[in-house]
């Protein structure tokens, strides 16, 4: 259940599905997401409208990524966050650069309090989980 925002430039004619795709596909294999509820935003900006350095990468040719995914607080470990950014670094040089280097990958905790989908917050999910999986009590 993360909520994936990818933003990009670059010079290739990449699908927005592949983007999708890629970013989905990382987020199950390193941080073990549910790729049947993850929702996946890919916008396009132009390069002569992204700066980095105080030049426009159209100027510089090259590629820039801003990825931004928001997953429940402790549900992983800060190398497998680390392993995520890595790859999928790696994965957007690889569809779309090369990449210059200022470009990001950002991985928000979310309190599961504060964080959920369908109406009801990662906490509620939980709790719910475990309610359902303990044992009854054979006191009626």
């Amino acid at each position: 259940m993360p909520l994936i925002t990818v933003q990009y430039t670059s010079q290739r004619h990449t699908p927005k599905a592949d983007i999708a795709a890629a970013v989905t596909k990382l987020s199950a294999d390193i941080l073990h997401k549910d790729p049947n509820v993850t929702a996946v935003i890919v916008q396009s900006v132009d390069a002569a409208d992204w700066f980095a350095g105080g030049r426009s990468l159209a100027d510089q040719n090259l590629a820039s990524v801003w990825v931004d995914i928001h997953i429940s607080d402790g549900t992983n470990s800060k190398d497998e966050k680390a392993d995520f950014i890595a790859a999928t670094f790696k994965r957007m040089d690889d569809l779309l650069g090369p990449l210059h280097n200022e470009s990001y990958i950002y991985v928000h905790d979310a309190r599961a309090d504060a964080y959920g989908f369908g109406g009801l917050t990662q906490e509620r999910r939980y709790i719910a989980g475990k309610l359902a999986a303990a044992p009854r009590s054979a006191a009626a």
